[in-house]
C-alpha cells in the first residue's frame, strides 16, 4: 500500500476537529475503503503524528483508537490546512515525484507558509 497524502490530511482534520476527550475509532471518506483507512491509522500512529492504538483481529480486520494530535501532527496540519496550499503542494511536489519522504513534504509546506505570510 502506497501512502496516500490526502487521506493523511482528512484523518488529521477529524482528529482536530474532535472534542476534548472524545476517541475517534471510526472514519469514513467515499473514495477509501475500510482497510486503506485503518492502514493510514497505523502510517500516523507510527510516525507520531496521532496518539492512538491499532489492533487487528485473528480474521484480519483491523481496529483503532486515536486520542488527539501530537505536536507533529499539529504542526502538519497547520502547514497543509489551507487548501490552496495544499492543491500546490499536490501538483507541485506530490504528483510529479511521486515518491517523496514525509519530512521533505512538511519542509515544502512550512516554507509556502512562510512566503504566504511575507515572511523570509
Amino acid at each position: 500500500m502506497k501512502r496516500d497524502f490526502d487521506l493523511i490530511r482528512h484523518i488529521l482534520i477529524d482528529v482536530e476537529n474532535m472534542a476534548p476527550g472524545a476517541i475517534l475509532q471510526r472514519c469514513e471518506y467515499p473514495e477509501y475503503d475500510e482497510k486503506t483507512i485503518s492502514e493510514h491509522v497505523r502510517l500516523l500512529i507510527d510516525a507520531g503524528l496521532v496518539r492512538g492504538q491499532v489492533t487487528e483481529t485473528l480474521g484480519g480486520r483491523v481496529h483503532f483508537l486515536v486520542s488527539g494530535l501530537t505536536w507533529t501532527g499539529h504542526d502538519f496540519l497547520d502547514a497543509a490546512r489551507d487548501a490552496t496550499i495544499w492543491r500546490k503542494a499536490k501538483d507541485t511536489v506530490l504528483k510529479p515525484t511521486a515518491s517523496i519522504t514525509f519530512d521533505l513534504l512538511l519542509q515544502w509546506l512550512k516554507e509556502q507558509v512562510k512566503q504566504t505570510l511575507g515572511l523570509p
